[in-house]
């Protein structure tokens, strides 16, 4: 072989090893930069997420045991606090004390049960509990809690599984009968008050939920819905301070505030968010964190009228 062939040969043996080279670095760099590029924008949808304040959210359930990524989504409600004239708002902060929250915990009683109240007795705030019907042994000593701590214990459903509640009037009916039974049984409470898996605005129910709303008041109880939501209905991650910017972001537009909360396995930023959540609400001005009773105004959706 003469020398020219000799160099020819050289190069041709650089080449093969330079261009694969030179293609994995360049896939690499591409990597890196989609990499980085789609880690950034799952961080903006984050941000956008926990920023949006949501006007209403609508519970999905759960075929079985406590909640875990379920999927929520709006009710579409946005107007759902009492009508009330300027005149009767400042006559109403001014006869009772000023501006009542709500903090209403749906769901429970769940593995988050006793630290919630832990925060509550820690903070002297009285809460309600808006509870489902768990039978196992690890449960009845919270549902028992509840009550003698001086909290509002109050029926979502026994179940929790929309296809079965609302399937018919007969059947919803069933089902609370069924809870409102097992928390006399557990506690020793008849409770009154419910509210409606989804709230009364859900659209999933097969039955006319005026139906539902005519029933309650044949048996003298009351529903609740909510006209402030923490947004910790969300499937996806929302964090403690989203939470608690959402609970306060309209505060100011009520005299009477229902917040709807969680209290379930997976809303942890719920918990983490709750010592945060009340020293806010506290240090609003003429404003008291209460349970719900007879004296309360009920927020509701729709009404039967």
């Amino acid at each position: 072989m003469d020398a020219g062939q000799d160099a020819h040969f050289q190069l041709m043996k650089r080449l093969l090893v330079i261009i694969p080279l030179s293609m994995i670095l360049i896939l690499s760099t591409l990597c890196v930069i989609l990499g980085v590029g789609l880690y950034d924008a799952r961080r903006q949808l984050k941000e956008l997420r926990e920023e949006t304040v949501p006007a209403m959210a609508q519970d999905q359930p759960a075929e079985e045991g406590e909640q875990s990524g379920a999927l929520y989504t709006a009710s579409g409600v946005n107007e759902s606090e009492r009508s009330v004239s300027d005149a009767e708002d400042a006559a109403d902060k001014e006869g009772d004390g000023g501006r009542k929250v709500y903090l209403t915990f749906d769901d429970g009683p769940s593995s988050n049960t006793g630290e919630i109240l832990d925060i509550l007795a820690a903070y002297d705030v009285k809460a309600t509990f808006f509870v489902v019907g768990k039978p196992e042994e690890k449960y009845q000593p919270l549902y028992k809690r509840i009550v003698e701590e001086g909290h509002t214990l109050a029926m979502h459903s026994y179940s929790h599984k929309y296809n079965e509640i609302y399937q018919s009037r007969e059947s919803y009916i069933e089902d609370l009968t069924k809870l409102q039974e097992f928390l006399y049984e557990t506690t020793g409470v008849w409770c009154r008050y419910c509210r409606f898996p989804g709230g009364s605005s859900n659209t999933v129910s097969r039955v006319d939920m005026h139906e539902l709303i005519a029933y309650l008041e044949e048996q003298d109880m009351t529903y609740y819905d909510w006209n402030v939501s923490s947004g910790d209905a969300s499937a996806s991650y929302i964090s403690p301070e989203a939470v608690v910017r959402n609970s306060t972001a309209r505060l100011a537009e009520f005299s009477e505030a229902i917040i709807l909360l969680h209290d379930a396995s997976d809303k942890d930023s719920t918990v983490q968010a709750l010592p945060k959540l009340i020293e806010k609400i506290q240090a609003m001005e003429d404003t008291k964190i209460v349970p719900i009773t007879d004296e309360t105004e009920p927020i509701h959706h729709i009404s039967n009228d």
